[in-house]
């Protein structure tokens, strides 16, 4: 699948990128300095000033031009406030929205949908490669078991490969490096090009014996064991080929060794080697001539048998049997990547899953902070409008004080009165907003529901890999069991 869980991986960043990097401000609206307020409007003097030509006049119900400059200042710091408020309460609203509990609970059951759907169709593309697989090793079986019917065979094939095979090979090079030096020492008095022709004839040589014991072997004399006579002729005549091969080529070796050290000899050694090996076969002049044959046949010998069991003797066993362990190994090995595959889909999925379950907790958290921090706002913005209302009749108690002192004439009687700051109201929270009950049953349901996905998505896997050892019950290994 091009990309696994699609779903479960949008609630998974939803869920991680709603997280934001808000923190709750531990500051408090300024509270007013009331000696500095009076000190900048110049309040005593105002006061005295206006006292002294009796204003406001005895019968006036409002405030004087100074009072209402001291209202508007406070009423400006409560507008101040204000905007503070109402700004941290769309901050709060904003992170509220973006924390979105109804669209990640709509994605929890979307994704526990999607994400048993995704988990049944990668478990059906296995299924389906591993059938061809199966069907393939099946035939295997049939060929294999349909040439040992056929052929009356009851043992295993031997089949070579790795370190074994290696082993043969070497074995094979080694007698090549063996008899190339022991025959190179022999040759070398006899040759005009002295020690390097003398090699040079003797790795020749040494080829040709070791090399046709080889294909006499893996090619002709392993038709012997066949069941069909016509086959083990075959192989009669080739065990003979061997043999007459085998004595010609090092008799004739050492005839050739034989002529090239006769003293005076000046004419044609191939020529002679030839005639001497037809007339005289078995007479050489020297021990260390026969010692030349000797050695060859039993290289030729161990070549000859070493070949025999590079593969099976019996022709076309090996074959089919290594077909067989092929197609059983491509089967069993892609098997097993599949059921890994599968239990790392199951481990990924369960791990998102975990970290959605904890990321809910946390924007469960972040919610509460949020919720606790706007009250605290409003508290404090409640107690600071109290704060600029005391403040607020203290500079106008004094300054009417001061005007009272410094008038001839009654103050006015409203002069008697407290001034009452009307109060603002930030909005309040929307309907839609999670209470903290509903909101903790509502994340804990999801959880539940998460977990319960996880137990689900376990279970399909445990039912992925017994659809793929079921295909073994479709077609039963005879060899194996």
């Amino acid at each position: 699948m091009a990309k696994k869980f699609d779903s479960l991986n949008k609630l998974r960043e939803k869920i991680a990128t709603s997280s934001h990097g808000y923190r709750s401000s531990t500051e408090t609206f300024a509270s007013i300095d009331v000696e500095k307020v009076a000190k900048d409007l110049d309040l005593v003097e105002a006061a005295q000033e206006n006292g002294r030509n009796n204003r406001p006049p005895s019968s006036a119900k409002s405030i004087d031009a100074f009072e209402r400059t001291v209202v508007e200042l406070i009423r400006d710091e409560q507008k101040s406030a204000h905007q503070i408020v109402e700004d941290n309460l769309q901050l709060f609203s904003e992170r509220m929205a973006g924390l979105d509990f109804d669209e990640k609970f709509g994605l929890i059951r979307q994704a526990n949908e999607a994400s048993v759907t995704d988990f049944k169709g990668e478990v059906s593309v296995g299924l389906d490669e591993l059938h061809d697989k199966r069907r393939i090793l099946h035939t295997a079986e049939v060929e294999y078991e349909d040439f040992r019917k056929r052929n009356r065979l009851v043992r295993a094939a031997r089949v070579s490969s790795g370190f074994t095979l290696y082993m043969k090979f070497a074995i094979i090079v080694l007698l090549l490096i063996i008899e190339t030096i022991l025959n190179g020492s022999f040759l070398a008095g006899g040759s005009d090009e002295g020690l390097v022709g003398g090699f040079t004839l003797a790795l020749t040589f040494s080829v040709m014996n070791i090399g046709g014991a080889l294909l006499f072997s893996m090619f002709l004399a392993t038709h012997l064991v066949h069941r069909n006579w016509l086959f083990k002729l075959v192989g009669l005549l080739g065990a003979s080929a061997y043999a007459a091969y085998a004595v010609g080529i090092n008799l004739g070796l050492a005839h050739y060794r034989d002529i090239s050290l006769r003293p005076g000899f000046e004419g044609d050694i191939g020529t002679a080697t030839m005639q001497s090996l037809t007339s005289t076969p078995f007479q050489l002049d020297s021990v260390n001539s026969w010692l030349l044959f000797g050695l060859g046949f039993m290289f030729s010998i161990i070549a000859f048998i070493d070949g025999t069991y590079i593969r099976d003797p019996y022709q076309g066993y090996g074959g089919v049997r290594k077909r067989l362990d092929r197609d059983r190994q491509d089967y069993i090995s892609r098997k097993d990547d599949l059921i890994d595959t599968l239990c790392g889909i199951r481990d990924d999925h369960n791990a998102k899953v975990e970290e959605v379950v904890g990321n809910l907790s946390k924007s469960q958290r972040e919610y509460r902070a949020i919720v606790e921090h706007r009250a605290r706002i409003l508290s404090l913005f409640a107690t600071h409008q109290d704060q600029l209302e005391r403040a607020g009749n203290t500079l106008l108690k004094r300054y009417r004080a001061e005007n009272t002192k410094a008038r001839e004439t009654a103050p006015p009687k409203y002069f008697e009165s407290q001034w009452k700051m009307d109060r603002i109201q930030p909005r309040k929270p929307g309907d839609a907003e999670w209470g903290e009950k509903e909101l903790s049953e509502g994340i804990r349901s999801a959880q539940d529901e998460l977990r319960a996905q996880m137990k689900l998505i376990s279970k399909e896997c445990e039912s992925g890999i017994e659809q793929y050892r079921a295909l073994d019950n479709i077609h039963p290994d005879k060899l194996h069991g």
